[in-house]
């Protein structure tokens, strides 16, 4: 049974909404009622296609085209964003990059270039800190709560690459750190996702799609869906709760 909340005055900035978990979380988060600024790079189509679906729904929605991956705009993107919702309540750091379309072997150093490092890091690890850091006056107004994603890749799987593993593991530290440094008032949780069928820069092969779904105990792959419930979750419910990183990989790593 999904839980639903009533989320009505509340306010919510997702980055990387234009598709998969952040678009998942941001749909959830607008149906219960909250106000959601949907962030996606600028010329992203998706972002803009989504907002208007949504807006047509009847769901109140806005766009916040930015790039966390450079500090400059990320700063101005939130700034923005809270200024155009009010308040913020719920900021969820969920825009991601591979770096690579294909996966990359741990033994394959030599493509594991430095542009490939600083892009993954960039996006991945830093672009979690500048968008809490940015929003923490008002999340701490408000009371509110940060849901960052990381990774199984980040615990122990190669992922798509020991940068991309890296950089998410950077992210459930980060997110212990950041519970710590913004306690009381702000509560900081990660969830760590498995194999998820979504629109993702890296091509898995069918071999590996059907491995990830035989290796899992409850014999599925996530959804994005899936994944959003428990971001909502650790938003909206979840009062005790900080500092932690939720594995939803149905038991791919058990």
């Amino acid at each position: 049974m999904t839980i639903t909340y009533d989320l009505r005055g509340k306010a919510a900035l997702v980055t990387g909404a234009a598709s998969g978990i952040g678009l998942a979380t941001a749909t959830m988060l607008a149906r219960a009622g909250a106000t959601v600024a949907i962030n996606f790079l600028p010329g992203d189509a998706r972002g803009t296609e989504a907002v208007e679906r949504l807006r047509s729904e009847g769901a109140n929605v806005i766009a916040a085209r930015g790039n966390v991956g450079d500090a400059e705009d990320c700063a101005r993107m939130v700034n923005a964003a809270v200024r155009d919702l009010g308040r913020l309540d719920y900021l969820v750091n969920n825009a991601g990059t591979p770096g690579t379309r294909t996966a990359i072997a741990p033994h394959e150093l030599d493509r594991l270039t430095e542009d490939l490092w600083h892009e993954v890091l960039e996006v991945n690890l830093i672009g979690v800190f500048r968008c809490t850091k940015a929003a923490a006056p008002a999340l701490k107004a408000a009371r509110g709560a940060v849901v960052s994603t990381a990774s199984i890749a980040g615990l122990n799987s190669p992922g798509s690459s020991m940068a991309y593993g890296a950089s998410k593991a950077g992210v459930i530290s980060l997110t212990r750190n950041l519970a710590r440094g913004l306690a009381p008032e702000v509560r900081v949780n990660a969830i760590a996702p498995g194999a998820v069928d979504s629109t993702w820069m890296i091509e898995w092969t069918n071999e590996q799609r059907v491995s990830s779904i035989e290796n899992a105990l409850l014999k599925r792959r996530c959804t994005p869906e899936d994944l959003a419930e428990v971001i909502v979750f650790l938003l909206a419910g979840a009062a005790m709760v900080t500092g932690q990183t939720i594995v939803v990989d149905g038991g791919l790593t058990t």
